[in-house]
């Protein structure tokens, strides 16, 4: 009986070494397993949490040419998956403003300066030669002293023209065509380098043909209308290339151009759609996605400003819309329903 009693305690010993055995066993599997789950869902969090890149976006004035371009390069960079916060600024069409908005983006250290216009990305490249900067609607970014040379950009700046090197002569070759002898009336900032220069590529346009200009300068938008009236009874045409102060205060140019039926050509699409008659544009929409490429390849580290040459419109065409014509008094020409894109006037909002 004692050997039966001293064997069931020997069993009964190894019964609780084996379930304790087991027990400690168990927890460290579950404990392993957990703290393997937590490493798991650590590494997954590190994996999608990219870096939120920071760039200042610095617009001369609002327009919807600029807007346009604005929303084109943000699209890139969300296509392209990157994870981005921008603190976007308008300097509303004052240079010493867009100087402001450039040191404050140095100051803050953004990662890229989106530059929006010729005075901002001046301002830009004035504030800072370590950031990289990216410019967009811009039309000579040699003779604004943004660039050296279009191969060769420079240390921190490039981007995409916002004109087609033939737009201003197609422009007057088709007022020389169908408006034969007229007087090309010219209303732009002459503190606008961007718009000094295409003054002067419309001036040496319109060398040998049956065309004239006449000028009239504004400092700041409230004085659009009142340059616009100066060349009624001298201008037969309008042409409002793409400058921001003008282009920022169209209506006032387009009551003018209504009121008194003087035909209206303007410098890109969205101006023909506010009401302007015609014009030999690019979208500004693509020109800032390309922008926006660029900006890609540099956040990323795939290359530099220096190793991406300025680049001009890929391509332009005609927009024309019918509705600006019968309200500027023009006679239509069935030759313009093949040679065109037709658009309509957009309402304002």
């Amino acid at each position: 009986m004692k050997k039966k009693l001293l064997l069931l305690l020997v069993l009964s010993f190894f019964s609780v070494l084996v379930l304790a055995a087991c027990g400690s066993n168990d927890e460290e599997g579950s404990n392993g397993s957990e703290a393997g789950e937590q490493s798991e869902e650590g590494n997954e969090q590190a994996s999608s949490d990219g870096e939120v890149y920071q760039i200042g976006a610095t617009q001369i004035v609002e327009h919807p040419s600029l807007d346009a371009a604005y929303q084109g390069f943000q699209d890139a960079l969300s296509d392209a998956g990157l994870e981005v916060e921008y603190n976007f600024q308008s300097a509303q069409n004052d240079q010493n403003n867009a100087t402001t908005i450039a040191n404050n983006f140095v100051a803050e250290g953004v990662d890229l300066i989106f530059a929006n216009s010729t005075p901002s990305a001046q301002s830009a490249l004035q504030a800072t030669s370590d950031i990289p900067i990216l410019f967009t609607s811009v039309t000579d970014a040699v003779e604004s002293g943004l660039v050296e040379s279009m191969d060769q950009p420079g240390d921190n700046i490039t981007g995409v023209l916002d004109m087609h090197p033939d737009s201003i002569t197609q422009t007057v070759e088709f007022i020389d065509t169908y408006f034969e002898g007229s007087t090309i009336g010219l209303v732009y900032s002459a503190g606008e380098a961007n718009s000094v220069a295409q003054i002067n590529a419309v001036n040496e346009a319109v060398e040998g043909t049956s065309l004239s200009t006449a000028e009239a300068t504004v400092g700041n938008s409230s004085e659009v209308q009142q340059a616009t009236n100066s060349l009624v009874g001298e201008a037969d045409v309008f042409f409002i290339i793409t400058d921001n102060t003008v282009v920022s205060a169209l209506e006032a140019v387009i009551d003018v151009a209504e009121s008194q039926s003087i035909p209206l050509f303007v410098g890109e699409p969205d101006s023909v759609a506010r009401g302007g008659f015609a014009s030999y544009g690019i979208d500004f929409h693509t020109i800032g996605y390309r922008t926006g490429e660029m900006a890609v390849e540099i956040l990323t580290g795939e290359k530099t400003t220096a190793d991406i040459p300025v680049e001009v419109p890929p391509s332009m065409q005609l927009f024309i819309n019918e509705e600006a014509a019968e309200a500027q008094g023009i006679e239509w020409n069935d030759e313009w329903d093949d040679q065109a894109e037709i658009l309509e006037t957009e309402a304002a909002e």
